[in-house]
């Protein structure tokens, strides 16, 4: 039997790819797509899709009866920028939606979850360059402290009851499909829709502030490919640290500069700038290179060169 897949918030910027890449390995009609909004004209007429609240937990069973689900991705959060601004319903979504997709998996009403964490989880006293896997971890944003809680319940879960549930910490995910939601690292996308649009931007973070960022293309590979692993080599069951790449504004900027040279940048830092200066430069993750041979595509200048010609053929589309 076919695996049957749920995505939970598969409108959202990394669900909405991870729905239509799944849809292309395990066939469009074994791929059900849900979140509280309805997403792109491609998402709603690829396969089936239902509006579901990410905390409603009966109506979430109901679609894993009526499916016949083996496989939860729990792509639903409330991101850094975004939880700032509203702590406990952030907290809220983040965390009462785990829950119950771990609960379902206790109860063996499916076989597999994808949780995804997140940069966030390390703080200000995490060691910045080259964060190891297994490090100290004190987030001073809702975003991260309910990143980290779910990370430890993710483990608990594995331990006491044997649930299968597999989970890694993106970096910062750049895309030309899908516009930002709210997180501290989407400068790295407004930038290149600007650089199109304008000549010029205005980076909200300062021009040396280093994260760690990823294409969107290695994010869903990377996801694709711990969930197909057999279970004893995913070794980690709280979180892997996953990377690709370092950059700063300015060497982003410099990249653009090179594909369109009359590019403009400025800078005036906002509250992101606190949240971005707690998150680690550069991410150590040798244990998922080790584990289930992850290994990243895009560097910088692909990213760079990808990101604008896939922004210049959207673009013209819209103008038509």
């Amino acid at each position: 039997m076919s695996d049957k897949i749920l995505i939970i918030g598969a409108s959202g910027q990394i669900g909405s790819e991870l729905a239509l890449r799944l849809r292309e390995l395990h066939g469009n009609e074994n791929v059900i797509a849900s979140d509280i909004k309805e997403g792109s004209e491609e998402l709603m007429t690829s396969g089936p899709f239902e509006i579901m609240d990410a905390t409603d937990g009966d109506g979430i069973a109901n679609l894993i009866e009526k499916y016949s689900i083996t496989d939860v991705y729990l792509m639903a959060a409330m991101l850094s920028a975004t939880a700032e601004k509203m702590p406990m319903k952030a907290w809220n979504l983040n965390m009462d939606s785990l829950f119950i997709i771990l609960n379902l998996a206790k109860e063996k009403k499916i076989k597999k979850v994808f949780w995804p964490s997140s940069i966030a989880v390390f703080g200000p006293s995490t060691p910045r360059l080259d964060t190891p896997q297994t490090t100290i971890m004190e987030p001073t944003t809702v975003y991260g402290i309910s990143k980290q809680t779910g990370e430890r319940w993710c483990e608990y879960f594995f331990n006491k009851f044997g649930v299968d549930v597999r989970s890694m910490r993106y970096p910062g995910i750049i895309s030309y499909k899908t516009l930002p939601g709210g997180g501290t690292t989407d400068y790295a996308i407004e930038i290149f829709h600007e650089a199109l649009r304008s000549g010029k931007y205005t980076s909200f973070l300062n021009e040396e502030t280093a994260l760690p960022m990823m294409f969107m293309k290695d994010a869903i590979k990377a996801t694709v490919d711990i969930m197909n692993e057999p279970a004893e080599n995913v070794k980690v069951r709280s979180s892997y640290n996953l990377s690709a790449m370092s950059f700063t504004p300015k060497e982003l900027a410099e990249a653009i500069k090179k594909e369109i040279p009359e590019f403009e940048i400025d800078y005036k830092p906002d509250f992101r700038q606190a949240i971005a200066d707690s998150w680690p430069s550069s991410i150590d993750d040798s244990a998922a290179r080790a584990d289930w041979n992850w290994e990243h595509e895009y560097d910088l200048k692909k990213l760079t060169q990808a990101m604008l010609e896939g922004l210049k053929e959207s673009f013209s589309l819209e103008n038509k």
